[in-house]
C-alpha cells in the first residue's frame, strides 16, 4: 500500500499505510475543531513568560503551533523538532525553524533551552522516563516544561456528538493514558516541580478534553 508519510503527520504517527487523518488537513478543516486547538495552544503558551527566550517544540508535527509561536512572540529563539523528516518539511516548506530529532537522545547543548513544549506527545511515548530525563538535561536551572495531554475517553464521546465518526474510530496510536496524579508524580520523579496546572474545556477531568501541566526543573 502507498504510504501516507508524502502528505504529512498522521494523527497516528506510527501508522505507515493506509487512510491517514493529518494534522493541516484536519485543522484546515475549521470549525469547532480548529477553534479548539486554537484555545487548546492558548492555554499552553499562557504558561510562557518573557524570561522564556529559547523555546523548543519537541515533537511538532506539522509545525501548527510552532508557527503560532512564531507569529506571536517575535524576537525569541525557537526550534521546533519531530522524528519524521516529512513533518521537518513541512515545517521548513512554511518557513519554520525546525530539524529531525530524537526525544530519547536530544541533540542539543546542557542547560541551553528555557522552555519545552511537549503538546500531546507523552501519550506516544514508550519510554516517557528517558524523554524527561533528557528534557531536564537541556533545560537552564529553573527552566520550565509545559506538557499536554488528551483524554481519550472524552475526546471519543465528544467526536461521536459532533458527528465527526471518522476521527471518533481512529486509532491515535496512544500508548497510555495519562492522569494528573500521574504525571505530577513522573515528574517529580525526575527533577520537576509541578507549577500550574488545568483541565480544558472544564475543571473536572472526567469531562474535559486535555491536562495541561507547566512544571518547572528543580535539582
Amino acid at each position: 500500500a502507498r504510504s501516507s508519510w508524502d502528505r504529512g503527520m498522521p494523527v497516528n504517527e506510527k501508522q505507515t499505510e493506509g487512510h491517514a487523518l493529518l494534522q493541516r488537513s484536519q485543522y484546515g478543516k475549521g470549525g469547532i475543531g480548529r477553534l479548539y486547538w486554537d484555545y487548546r495552544d492558548r492555554v499552553a503558551l499562557s504558561f510562557l513568560d518573557e524570561r522564556d527566550r529559547h523555546i523548543v517544540d519537541l515533537g511538532c508535527g506539522e509545525g501548527i503551533t510552532l508557527e503560532k509561536m512564531a507569529r506571536q512572540m517575535p524576537g525569541r529563539s525557537l526550534l521546533g523538532l519531530d522524528c519524521m523528516q516529512e513533518n521537518i518539511d513541512i515545517c521548513l516548506a512554511h518557513g519554520l525553524p525546525a530539524r529531525r530529532g530524537n526525544i530519547y537522545d536530544l541533540d542539543l547543548p546542557d542547560e541551553s533551552v528555557d522552555a519545552v513544549m511537549l503538546l500531546e506527545v507523552i501519550e506516544h511515548l514508550e519510554r516517557p522516563e528517558t524523554a524527561l530525563r533528557q528534557i531536564h538535561r537541556v533545560l537552564k536551572p529553573g527552566g520550565k516544561v509545559i506538557l499536554v495531554y488528551p483524554n481519550d475517553r472524552t475526546f471519543k464521546i465528544a467526536r461521536m456528538i459532533t458527528l465527526r465518526f471518522e476521527e471518533a474510530s481512529y486509532d491515535p496510536g496512544h500508548v497510555r493514558q495519562w492522569t494528573y496524579p500521574e504525571i505530577k508524580g513522573l515528574l517529580h520523579l525526575h527533577g520537576y516541580t509541578v507549577m500550574k496546572r488545568r483541565f480544558i474545556p472544564f475543571f473536572i477531568w472526567a469531562v474535559s478534553l486535555h491536562g495541561v501541566v507547566a512544571a518547572r526543573k528543580h535539582g
